[in-house]
């Protein structure tokens, strides 16, 4: 059987957890569900990390001894995981005696590689992120690039690890093994500092109490930052070279926020060369989170409660937005506004009210579900994109590509609501071999799609499984290879509404910054959640052709970047079909679809308009296509 082992980064103890540690650690989760679904044998390793000056600081602010503290912090990870359903196997402490073996193994073994050596350290160090910058790093404001906060010039006699002597070796790694780095922005930005020169790095501290000390030298505390990196394979029973870790290491995938890639991407390669041990097969690093534009910070108060978002709209439903809303590799801006478009949208509109509605036409028309007797060649087209968005899901997850897999599957799920609405079930009770098979299809069809949703959304899939009348056991990867894994005669269950819409208008009125007393005094005046309502996004059009017997309407393919859109568009009097192929223009992408000349339009592009005058609304300058518009 295969493996597949996926890290979480330990998590600093210094704080209970935020968004960041639960996005980071739902995205793992959602990987290594996956996998099973695939039939993998998956480790799933996540943890804290207690050492460090911060640690101490906090520890002496409270008036408590550091073991305490964190005896008392690192419930609050584990706690939030069984909350957010984390299937997490192993959950390591760095303050555990199976971490302090590990690491005692791996320093003694550094040691021996002759790139260890005693040497004087001066630099400028940022004490909440632990780690020594460069004048460059600092740039010209000489302040710690992630805080923003002034540095100290510290000078210590140090222990040393000889990084440069990797630099050529890790230059050449990346070089021919591009995806060791993921996504592409992040490969650049390290190769820019590889490229720049690297400096031998300090791996221990005279002058920090709180940490696990040399092997070789008792009186110096490893650097934080070289031992939490060893988690990875202490957590494996590396100490005595274990089962575990012959069977699982290499990782296949470190997962982390982008600001602590360097660490893994240079100093945790460099020394498991030194070492002799195999290199991770991936690292890969995503964005950060935004809250309406502004950085999450407990001092704008701006933070995102967890608890209410999962207590008014599901855990379920706040782990699909995370995933589903934001390009995994890129930086996402959160709104509330958004969160209720997407749960109403994706999860009320299209998956819910499929459900409801299929399993009210069976409720009506039949005692149990019919077999499908009565096959036509749309059924045949439904059935091979269930398979093509198999496929499609399981390039899309191997990338990590996780929005957009999200989006695939959605894609299949807006088809079954078409396939129902273009076949007009409903209409035929005179014809009840077709009703049924129609209705067959359409049961399989969420069959299938409970079990692409697995990963994302565990306990929604059950439910559906559940009115599907079918048990979670066995609904895998597998199973959704060959069509018909329903069993006619199955008994009909009751609809029962999974997401309940959501009034956007009940919004707290301090997530939209407005002064609830302020009065309208103009009739056409709107509030920030109607114009929040609209999704404005960035397409451009790659395709045109005029429409039949009509003057002023082209039909376009728009690319959103992650699906493209049919639109009809009253612009032909102003622009050919060829003048408009290529133009990044906007386009309103959550309105409901609808037929105009028989042609079904998909959204509606934005132009200004004076008389006769039209021009399309178009951005300056390339963007990505599906860029929101804000």
């Amino acid at each position: 059987m295969s493996t597949f082992y996926i890290t979480t980064p330990i998590y600093y103890v210094n704080a209970e957890p935020h968004i960041g540690h639960a996005y980071t650690t739902i995205a793992a989760d959602v990987l290594a569900r996956y996998h099973r679904l695939k039939g993998e044998s998956v480790l799933f390793l996540t943890g804290v990390d207690e050492h460090g000056a911060n640690i101490q600081k906090v520890a002496d602010e409270k008036g408590i001894p550091p073991q305490e503290y964190c005896d008392q912090i690192a419930p609050t990870f584990t706690k939030l995981w069984q909350k957010l359903n984390i299937s997490n196997d192993d959950f390591i402490r760095t303050t555990s005696d199976l971490h302090k073996a590990g690491i005692a193994k791996f320093f003694t073994k550094l040691y021996e590689s002759g790139d260890i050596y005693r040497g004087k350290y001066e630099g400028h160090y940022c004490q909440p992120c632990e780690r020594f910058y460069t004048e460059k790093e600092l740039g010209e404001s000489g302040t710690c690039p992630i805080h923003k906060l002034s540095v100290e010039k510290v000078v210590e006699e140090n222990y040393f690890f000889a990084l440069t002597k990797y630099q050529d070796q890790l230059i050449d790694l990346i070089q021919s093994n591009p995806s060791f780095i993921e996504p592409a922005s992040r490969r650049n930005e390290i190769m820019s500092v590889l490229t720049s020169g690297l400096q031998d790095i300090s791996i221990s501290r005279s002058s920090v109490d709180w940490g696990i000390p040399l092997p070789f030298d008792p009186d110096q505390n490893i650097y934080v930052w070289t031992e939490a990196l060893v988690n990875y394979i202490t957590a494996l029973d590396y100490h005595v070279d274990g089962e575990k870790f012959r069977r699982f290491w290499p990782a296949n995938v470190h997962m982390m926020a982008k600001e602590i890639t360097r660490f893994h991407v240079i100093i945790w390669p460099a020394m498991l060369m030194a070492v002799g041990l195999p290199l991770p097969q991936q690292i890969f690093a995503h964005g950060w989170l935004t809250k309406d534009g502004d950085k999450i910070s407990k001092t704008l108060g701006n933070v995102i409660d967890m608890d209410e978002l999962i207590e008014e709209f599901g855990l379920d439903p706040f782990r699909y937005f995370f995933m589903r809303e934001f390009s995994f590799g890129n930086d996402g801006n959160y709104t509330q506004q958004r969160f209720v478009t997407r749960y109403n949208s994706d999860l009320a509109n299209d998956l819910g009210n499929l459900l409801n509605r299929v399993l009210g036409l069976l409720s009506k028309n039949f005692e149990v579900l019919p077999d499908p007797i009565q096959p036509d060649a749309i059924d045949e087209e439904i059935k091979q994109m269930a398979l093509e968005t198999a496929e499609k899901l399981d390039q899309l997850m191997n990338q990590t590509a996780l929005d957009v897999a999200l989006e695939t599957v959605w894609e299949f799920v807006r088809r079954i609501n078409r396939y129902i609405q273009q076949t007009k079930v409903w209409s035929l009770k005179d014809d009840p071999s077709r009703m049924g098979t129609i209705l067959y299809n359409a049961m399989e069809a969420l069959r299938v799609i409970s079990v692409f949703l697995t990963p994302f959304m565990p306990q929604v899939a059950a439910k559906i499984q559940s009115q599907l009348g079918i048990e979670a056991k066995g609904q895998d990867l597998d199973s959704v290879q060959e069509w018909g894994g329903l069993a006619g005669g199955l008994p009909i269950a009751k609809g029962i509404p999974l997401f309940p819409k959501k009034d956007q208008n009940r919004m707290p009125q301090k997530e939209t910054g407005l002064d609830s007393s302020t009065d309208a005094t103009v009739d056409n005046l709107i509030t920030i959640d109607q114009v929040q309502d609209l999704e404005l996004r960035v397409g451009q059009i790659v395709s045109a052709e005029l429409v039949p017997d009509s003057e002023r309407l082209l039909k376009l393919i728009v690319d959103l970047g992650n699906e493209q859109r049919q639109i009809v568009a009253g612009i032909a009097r102003t622009y050919a079909p060829q003048d408009v192929i290529g133009k990044q223009a906007v386009l309103v992408a959550n309105l409901q679809p609808a037929k105009i000349r028989g042609i079904e339009s998909q959204g509606m592009l934005l132009a200004a308009v004076r008389k006769k005058q039209l021009s399309l609304v178009t951005v300056d300058q390339a963007i990505p296509n599906g860029t929101l518009v804000s």
